[in-house]
């Protein structure tokens, strides 16, 4: 061996010998190679009760400290169920001012359960977890479960329709793509936070039927499947205790009966109580009122529930630390999954990729509600969508919302967007493209939100307006008169009392003067389309007259290229409604029964809230009305059922088989019909199986969504889709024996593309 040789491998030896030496000396709870249990252990060890108690609350708006001292950075978290919101100021909401804190605007909940494609879901997740990780964020405080209930709840938009089912499969994928980045999904908001106003005062009275059937199962799913590693509580009360801090709740529905090892995080200012605080559940305390320094104090956060209060407390002996150390041990759980992750992915933030992820999302949870031939057509008698550009010279584009920002505002959920096309813009640019000698105008017709900026943020547009509404009206009426066809978007806005966190709607109606224009355009012109954006439901007492509709959410950054690309054919819309679209507020059982919004205890500190129409939320409800009721009516049958939605191409559902006829309860039955698209253009369709219980010993739903899929087929193309249940399927809450009970008998699968359109059954039984 040369000289050479000698001195290389005498080198790699002492190199060797220093990493051997290097690695005996890294202390356990830094030695990536050690079990993550063994590793808490460590630390926990190490850590002082000062040190303890300081990361299970908050240091400032949206961060918690870690233990410096053992080299735990800080924990960030940050709101961002469609987006990473942008940073403030330590001690305040407004905007800290920064130039890199942009984000691409995903579409909001609603749009992504109305995708009906788990496909969707996980990339969701794992785009904005890639835009979290650019910001150094290691907690996204969504994706929000809580059930639609009422169309008035202000904060629907956020959620994912009001089925527990289709909201268990949408979250788990979810929960999945966000934290295989290294981002930790902080579900919220556990539980029945189903309406915004008096949200911190509404103590939910439900059955546990209800709560297990209907409430808490997409809650489930994010702990059990998709392995959340956070969950947020919820502000309202249950059985007269705060959700942040519930016995039942947190210690025995999530952390004993659901075995949660994550950490249980308060919503901001969710927290009132230390007693409660310690014994029931909660881990993480942040967003207890306080506006940073100016309270007297020297650290203000260490005037939480969980902080000084709780240290005193344990000082004098009412606490040991047996309670601290469990808090702290699920903190160090999420510090290892999070900042103490060494082989994080890489993010990034404004990719083109997630611009494409949103604008996919967007464009298959779009909803083609109406699409019929015009009254009064001018043009062949067709379906007005898509706009043919062979028999369009003119276009015009009506309503606030087609030149309004919806990604500021809102709550929690507004953003600072590096980028928003709105829907006149999208329109615009697709017709210079398509449709180069077609006439394009646009009308205000009505205004509803003049509003410039939110926490800092600024609209891209001025809406300022001095016109009196007649004025914008006869505008309107003149420009209809002479253009092919009317574009009219309208719906909701983000504004307070309409989908807005912190107040619910007051009336089911459209707002503004909306109505009065459509009406007043389809006197001279009836080739009208509404697009409607919203994260709800609204009343549309025009919409026999109007032949198209569709329903387009707030779908963030590339809306109007999203909109533009459905209405004019590029994408062939296939999203189906997450919810049942009611023609007015009695058809909801929660108004129905007149439970809504509850009834104020006798010192106005509480109000009670029954949920008395039960499990029969929506379509249950709708369904239950037709039985009773013994027929089709007005009364009962909604304007769009649940699972609705057209497309531009046509679609047949075949014969339904089943692999067997009969199961046992450790046996799983599979569904296989054909589906064939019998249209001239490719599309999509999901196909929605519900069960029905023949003979139950309780009372049951008519039928219940137990499986779908999303089935993707070119013109005369033809595809099986299986669809398989288990015992879970044929199962109800049985609340005097507090468990899951399938009964044995008779049972029948209803395959159809709606909850009211029904193409296939199939008999089987429950040995």
């Amino acid at each position: 061996m040369n000289k050479r040789k000698r001195l290389f491998f005498s080198l790699l030896t002492l190199l060797s010998a220093s990493a051997a030496i290097g690695q005996q000396a890294l202390p356990v709870y830094l030695d990536e190679t050690k079990p993550m249990e063994q590793r808490i252990d460590d630390a926990l060890s190490r850590m002082t009760l000062d040190e303890k108690i300081a990361v299970i609350h908050a240091q400032s708006k949206f961060s918690s400290p870690g233990v410096k001292r053992l080299g735990f950075p800080d924990l960030w978290t940050d709101d961002g169920p469609h987006g990473v919101r942008p940073d403030v100021l330590w001690d305040e909401w407004e905007q800290a001012g920064q130039t890199n804190d942009s984000c691409v605007a995903f579409p909001a909940l609603t749009c992504l359960a109305a995708t009906w494609n788990p496909a969707m879901a996980r990339l969701y997740g794992e785009s904005l977890g890639e835009e979290a990780l650019y910001r150094g964020k290691s907690v996204i405080l969504g994706p929000g479960v809580n059930i639609y209930r009422t169309p008035l709840g202000g904060r629907n938009f956020e959620y994912m329709g009001e089925d527990p089912w289709l909201a268990s499969r949408m979250v788990v994928p979810y929960v999945e793509g966000l934290q295989s980045k290294g981002v930790a999904a902080c579900v919220k908001h556990y539980a029945l936070n189903n309406d915004e106003e008096y949200r911190h005062q509404v103590n939910v009275k439900v059955s546990d039927r209800a709560l297990h059937e209907i409430y808490l199962p997409a809650f489930r799913a994010a702990v059990q499947e998709g392995g959340a590693w956070a969950i947020m509580g919820a502000y309202n009360l249950y059985q007269n205790q705060h959700n942040c801090h519930n016995e039942v709740m947190l210690n025995k529905i999530l952390k004993q009966d659901w075995q949660f090892d994550g950490v249980v995080i308060s919503d901001w200012g969710g927290c009132h109580d230390t007693d409660e605080a310690v014994r029931n559940g909660l881990d993480l305390e942040f967003g207890t009122w306080t506006d940073g320094l100016t309270m007297g104090r020297t650290n203000a956060y260490d005037g939480y529930y969980l902080a000084t209060a709780y240290k005193q407390a344990i000082h004098e002996g009412r606490y040991t630390t047996k309670e601290l150390d469990e808090k702290v041990r699920r903190v160090l759980r999420l510090f290892y999954r999070t900042t103490m992750r060494r082989s994080k992915p890489v993010g990034f933030l404004c990719s083109e990729s997630h611009y494409a992820a949103a604008l996919k999302i967007a464009q298959e949870g779009i909803v083609l509600l109406k699409n019929d031939a015009p009254i009064q057509p001018r043009q062949a008698k067709k379906p007005v969508l898509p706009i043919d550009p062979a028999e369009t010279r003119s276009i015009l584009v009506v309503g606030e919302n087609a030149i309004k920002m919806m990604t500021v505002g809102g709550g929690s959920s507004s953003l600072k967007v590096q980028r928003e096309i709105l829907p006149f813009d999208g329109i615009r640019e697709f017709v210079s493209r398509k449709f180069p000698n077609c006439k394009l105008d646009f009308a205000r017709g009505y205004v509803g939100d003049t509003v410039q900026s939110y926490n800092g943020v600024t609209v891209g547009r001025s809406l300022y307006e001095t016109r009196p509404q007649a004025e914008l009206t006869a505008e309107a009426v003149a420009k209809a008169r002479e253009a092919d066809v009317v574009i009219f978007v309208g719906g909701l806005n983000k504004s307070d009392y309409q989908d807005c966190e912190g107040h619910d709607r007051k009336t089911y109606d459209m707002p503004y003067a909306q109505n009065e224009v459509v009406e007043a355009i389809l006197k001279v012109n009836p080739r009208l389309v509404f697009v409607n954006i919203s994260g709800n439901g609204i009343a549309l007492p025009w919409l026999s007259k109007v032949p198209a509709v569709v329903q387009a959410w707030f779908i963030g950054s590339e809306a109007g290229e999203a909109i533009a690309s459905v209405l004019f054919g590029d994408a062939n819309p296939s999203g189906k409604l997450p919810f049942t679209w009611y023609a007015s507020l009695d058809q909801c059982g929660a108004h129905a029964l007149d439970t809504y919004p509850g009834t104020w205890r006798a010192d106005h500190s509480v109000i009670d809230e029954e949920y008395k129409e039960d499990i029969f939320v929506g379509y249950r409800w709708t369904d239950r009305l037709k039985v009773k009721s013994g027929k089709r009516g007005v009364k009962s049958d909604p304007l769009f059922p649940f699972g609705h939605g057209l497309s531009y191409t046509t679609f047949r559902l075949g014969k339904a088989t089943a692999d067997k006829t009969a199961m046992t309860a450790d046996e799983t039955i599979t569904f296989t019909v054909p589906v064939t698209n019998t249209g001239t253009v490719a599309g999509a369709e999901t196909v929605q199986l519900y069960v029905s219980d023949k003979h139950s010993k309780v009372e049951r739903p008519v039928k219940e969504l137990k499986a779908f899929s999303k089935v993707f087929l070119q013109p005369g193309e033809t595809q099986s889709v299986s669809l398989t249940i288990d015992k879970r399927a044929l199962s109800y809450y049985d609340d005097r024996s507090s468990q899951w009970t399938a009964e044995p008998g008779q049972f029948e699968a209803l395959i159809g593309t709606s909850s009211a359109s029904i193409a296939a059954t199939c008999k089987f039984a429950l040995r």
